[in-house]
């Protein structure tokens, strides 16, 4: 699959369109839609499921150099008033802060990072590493893998510095329940 064919699919789901809108409208600093709600909507068209089969939420990636809790709260809030009538749960992260919390909640050392595609880089999963935003009139689509395991149904691990092979299985065993097509890879 083509990053054409990615992202027509991709943008079928209308949540993530009224996102990537937003998004591109309050112009937050290196903002991303990722992951799993781009890469799950083309699975869902791929297999006939509703466009929004099984997208637990909708992730956003931004970076500002601001890390105070108070500066990524506020972005939060004006996303969530601005967003709520999707009545979709939407994470937003600033990617500058995430060195700060990671390792209490996950256990694994996490090197701050220096702009948003750096957080996209360490997903879980290589099938998930992509973002679309909107750059003028199109888009532009950040995906270091590319898009054939999108395409194919298969669940990569990434085998990146913060990998956790429980937290590997546990999303694939929720992701196979729902997509029985998918080809799990598994973790070495």
């Amino acid at each position: 699959m083509d990053e054409a064919r990615f992202l027509a699919l991709a943008l079928k789901n209308p949540v993530n369109v009224a996102i990537l809108d937003e998004l591109h409208r309050i112009a937050l600093p290196d903002a991303w839609l990722v992951s799993g709600c781009l890469v799950q909507t083309v699975w869902n068209v791929r297999t006939g499921r509703a466009i929004d089969h099984g997208i637990a939420d909708y992730d956003i990636f931004y970076f500002d150099p601001d890390t105070s809790w108070d500066a990524e709260d506020a972005v939060i809030r004006t996303l969530q008033a601005r967003l709520g009538h999707l009545h979709a749960k939407i994470e937003i992260r600033n990617q500058a802060r995430v060195h700060l919390w990671y390792p209490a909640k996950h256990g694994l050392p996490y090197p701050p990072l220096s702009c948003s595609t750096d957080g996209i880089d360490r997903f879980l999963t290589q099938n998930t590493q992509v973002g679309v935003r909107r750059a003028g009139d199109g888009f532009e689509v950040y995906a270091p893998h590319g898009f054939d395991d999108a395409a194919g149904l298969i669940a990569r691990p990434n085998p990146g510095p913060n990998f956790s092979a429980a937290n590997y299985m546990t999303k694939v065993v929720r992701w196979k329940a729902l997509w029985p097509e998918l080809t799990v890879i598994a973790a070495e």
